[in-house]
């Protein structure tokens, strides 16, 4: 094997790593130093590099240290990765757990409609979270980075969004035929407006409009901030609608009429989303049932903020098939052209 290849396939493990260790909810910063080191090994000359692990002084690179430094040892001499191991073998006894209908369900998504980019508050550039997701064997992404509202996680401005489209543009000759869809994330503002300028949403192939603010807004404030938004033609997804939060800061969900919230999403076409974030698992199963029985659609989305967290599906399809919803009723079963289409509606 060629230096080069040695040098491709430890780039490969040192972000393999980071990807199980953000599947399986580690510190960010844990996985952060993986794809650090992964890039410093990316940019090295294949000579100098096999001449570092030699020389056992692989730490001299920046970003490289003790425990980086043993996986691309190890890797470069086509040794067992301890760490590499134990983190397949925790993913593969997480996936074993999947039911047969929620497994049935997993392997028809096509896309994910929520993700974020460090140009918000995700963890890498988009490039990152596309290749990550095209590695899953999926059709399509959505990039929906967070609106300008949102300061705390560095919202876009309109000029802003402007360049991640072009930068989006630029992309997709590379990734094809895998899909990159323009995307927001877009505050659901007091009175129900949505955070962006209306000719620039209408350029997006998806609007997921949630609610980041006031979240303990009185129940009848809530609805009427909820039903304006999705009666605004321009959303397509209704992001976790409870704006719970249960694990870490536990935070209870938001209250509101959500009969006449699904009600309206499903006569406007919005699909209710089940956001797959371990602590968020919105919306609760009660409201789940009510979004079933209300006739809506749904997208079954990661909101990853990491590449590790696009895997994150299998437990919303868990939390679907158990009220009994199929692929005919998820959106992000559909092709990409179909989202499209859907979002022109």
């Amino acid at each position: 094997m060629s230096a080069g290849e040695d040098r491709d396939r430890a780039v490969a493990t040192l972000r393999r790593i980071a990807f199980l260790l953000e599947r399986g909810q580690a510190s960010r910063y844990r996985a952060e130093a993986y794809r650090a080191a992964a890039r410093t090994v990316e940019r090295q000359d294949e000579a100098r590099l096999g001449t570092l692990v030699r020389a056992g002084a692989l730490t001299d690179l920046p970003a490289v240290g003790s425990s980086t430094a043993e996986v691309i040892a190890r890797t470069w001499s086509g040794r067992p990765v301890p760490a590499l191991v134990d983190l397949e073998e925790q993913a593969a006894a997480q996936d074993a757990r999947t039911t047969p209908a929620a497994v049935e369900l997993h392997s028809a998504l096509r896309g994910d409609l929520h993700s974020h980019t460090e140009a918000s508050d995700g963890a890498t550039p988009v490039q990152e979270m596309v290749l990550a997701e095209l590695e899953l064997g999926r059709d399509y992404l959505a990039v929906t980075d967070h609106s300008p509202r949102l300061t705390v996680a560095n919202g876009l401005s309109a000029s802003r969004l402007r360049a991640q489209l072009a930068q989006l543009d630029a992309l997709r000759p590379a990734v094809a035929p895998f899909e990159v869809l323009s995307g927001i994330e877009v505050d659901i503002l007091d009175d129900g407006s949505l955070d962006q300028d209306p000719d620039l949403l209408d350029e997006l192939d998806v609007v997921v409009a949630s609610v980041h603010s006031k979240l303990r807004m009185e129940r009848a404030a809530m609805t009427r901030r909820m039903l304006t938004a999705v009666r605004n033609p321009r959303t397509d997804v209704l992001g976790h609608c409870t704006g719970r939060q249960v694990a870490g800061k536990h935070r209870p969900p938001s209250e509101f009429d959500a009969r006449a919230v699904f009600d309206a999403c499903a006569e406007h076409g919005v699909a209710v989303e089940i956001n797959c974030r371990p602590d968020r698992l919105d919306p609760p199963h009660e409201l789940l049932q009510v979004a079933v029985d209300a006739g809506c659609e749904f997208t079954i989305d990661s909101d990853a903020h990491a590449p590790g967290q696009l895997d994150w599906l299998r437990v919303g399809c868990e939390r679907a098939v158990a009220h009994g919803i199929g692929p005919d009723r998820v959106v992000t079963a559909r092709s990409a052209v179909e989202v499209r289409e859907r979002g022109r509606r």
